[in-house]
């Protein structure tokens, strides 16, 4: 692994798609995709925690595609040891050469000791244990062209400080513009940058500051995502009752087209490489706003 700025960045053109598509049955996943490599999107994220296993996924979607680029945002290092993750890495790597990165996280202390049973230990160590022994463990399959390259999901310094030195750089998930710029600053100009941004095409104010806490609800509880935030000026006010406006307004663009447009050129101008995109439904459904995702298209970008 390394921090120096990967090959596949040249690929991995300013937007991208971040949305969890568990549940999305297999015809529509697969239309999903297609659609996003028709309309020009250079990468889909897909999250892991207690739905579809992310790697057979991508394996299947990427099968029935032929240049997006596929990211897990992020898998979980509790869920396979060293060795087990490093097949993962390395099998993807050879299937589909230049179209994977492999994003690893902490995760939650929740979902680590209540739901897997497993001890939740500091994550900056945790990840650097992690990472020493990923790259030491065997792997006897065929040996890819070149490595994927491996990210992390970084929100404070230290995680910050780490996947810019040991790995290809950070994915922030969560995050204002103002974070975007401070991650820049402590990773350097090298390492990749790829920022998740949560977007709502609804312009009226309560509709859509209602959708967004809904979408809030479960993340600004937890201690890592809080503490980060503290670190911008919410406090504990901002957490109470769904969200604050201001949290709220910070943490999901809504509005029109120009608007959310405005909140992804945010990011780049604070120094993101890559702002992969969030469209929550504005009814409240649970699948992607696909109007959005095409009206925002970067086409052949």
């Amino acid at each position: 692994m390394t921090s120096e700025r990967h090959a596949i960045a040249s690929d991995l053109k300013p937007l991208g798609v971040w949305f969890g598509i568990d549940g999305l049955p297999r015809a529509r996943a697969v239309d999903f995709v297609q659609s996003l490599e028709r309309w020009g999107y250079s990468a889909l994220w897909t999250p892991e925690a207690v739905g579809r296993d992310p790697f057979t996924l991508i394996a299947y979607l990427g099968a029935r595609t032929e240049k997006l680029i596929f990211a897990t945002g992020i898998a979980n290092i509790y869920a396979r040891d060293p060795m087990t993750m490093r097949a993962s890495h390395k099998t993807l790597s050879e299937l589909l050469p230049g179209r994977f990165i492999l994003g690893l996280g902490a995760s939650h202390e929740h979902l680590v000791s209540k739901l897997r049973g497993h001890t939740y230990e500091k994550p900056v160590p945790a990840m650097r244990r992690f990472l020493e022994a990923f790259e030491g463990a065997l792997y006897m399959g065929p040996p890819a062209d070149q490595d994927a390259p491996v990210v992390l999901a970084a929100l404070r310094k230290y995680m910050l400080r780490l996947a810019g030195q040991a790995t290809a750089g950070a994915h922030p998930y969560l995050v204002p513009p103002e974070h975007t710029r401070h991650a820049r600053e402590v990773l350097g100009e090298g390492p990749l940058l790829c920022v998740e941004q949560k977007i709502i095409a609804q312009t009226d104010p309560d509709r859509a500051r209602a959708l967004a806490r809904k979408v809030l609800k479960m993340y600004i509880r937890l201690p890592n995502y809080q503490n980060n935030l503290r670190d911008y000026g919410f406090d504990d006010g901002d957490f109470a009752d769904g969200g604050s406006d201001r949290l709220v307004d910070a943490l999901v663009a809504w509005g029109d087209l120009d608007a959310i447009r405005a909140r992804i050129q945010a990011h780049l101008d604070a120094g993101a490489d890559h702002v992969c995109i969030q469209p929550f439904d504005p009814t409240g459904g649970p699948a992607p706003d696909m109007e959005l995702l095409e009206a925002l298209a970067p086409r052949g970008a």
